[in-house]
């Protein structure tokens, strides 16, 4: 498989669920798929499998600046569906989209710059789209951004800064953010103090989703913290 076709099956893979999400998308831009009848019967026809059709729909409703059409017509043009993949004129829908500040096309533009898929790889670039998504409250694009500020990737190094972003994507549910929080505060520093009740806790959220090493951790801190409470009385 050559370079292309393996950035095209990773971005087929990462976006498969883009247009069933889009609903969701639309509620978190306080946009609305009623508000655009063609966008509506788009999204149905994608679901449907009418994907020639969708793709006819989405294209009408993305010219006439409906950012979730522009982004929905983006992946679509990207992944080949519903026609020929048409790698520039996808790009170029996304870009609009994420220039009417829509945060999930400005992560998704974003992120195709960190992975280098159909563009050359700009982890700086990406890191100012990141910004734009995460201010907006984009979880996945928190979690990114906070993911570049500990690696310095893209950006200077700053361990402060990527702990609040964390904390951010912790607050919004994610569960790797939310191990990670844990963990700074469980070994302190760098602006954080060290408070092992509040690691327990996030560690615990993670373990709830799911996480078998928050898991372990909440389980050592419970008998740590259980083992101290005599010595604190």
């Amino acid at each position: 498989m050559s370079a292309v076709q393996t950035a095209f099956a990773r971005t087929a893979a990462a976006f498969a669920t883009a247009l069933l999400m889009a609903g969701a998308a639309a509620a978190q831009q306080g946009l609305s798929a009623d508000s655009d009848p063609q966008t509506e019967s788009a999204v149905a026809d994608y679901n449907a499998g009418n994907l020639s059709g969708a793709l006819a729909k989405f294209r009408g409703a993305a010219q006439r600046g409906n950012r979730l059409a522009e982004f929905d017509y983006a992946m679509m043009l990207l992944n080949g569906e519903g026609g020929a993949t048409d790698v520039g004129e996808g790009r170029k829908w996304l870009r609009k989209a994420a220039d009417a500040n829509m945060s999930h096309a400005q992560y998704v533009y974003g992120k195709m710059y960190d992975d280098g898929d159909f563009v050359a790889r700009d982890p700086a670039e990406a890191h100012q789209w990141f910004l734009k998504a995460a201010q907006q409250g984009h979880v996945q694009a928190q979690l990114a951004l906070a993911n570049q500020f500990l690696d310095g990737r893209g950006t200077s190094r700053d361990n402060r800064k990527a702990f609040y972003w964390y904390k951010k994507a912790a607050e919004g549910g994610d569960m790797t953010a939310q191990y990670v929080a844990g963990s700074f505060y469980e070994r302190g520093g760098d602006g954080v103090q060290k408070n092992l009740n509040v690691a327990r806790a996030y560690y615990a959220a993670a373990a709830a989703q799911g996480d078998p090493a928050a898991r372990l951790k909440y389980e050592q801190l419970t008998a740590q913290l259980m083992k101290n409470a005599p010595r604190a009385q």
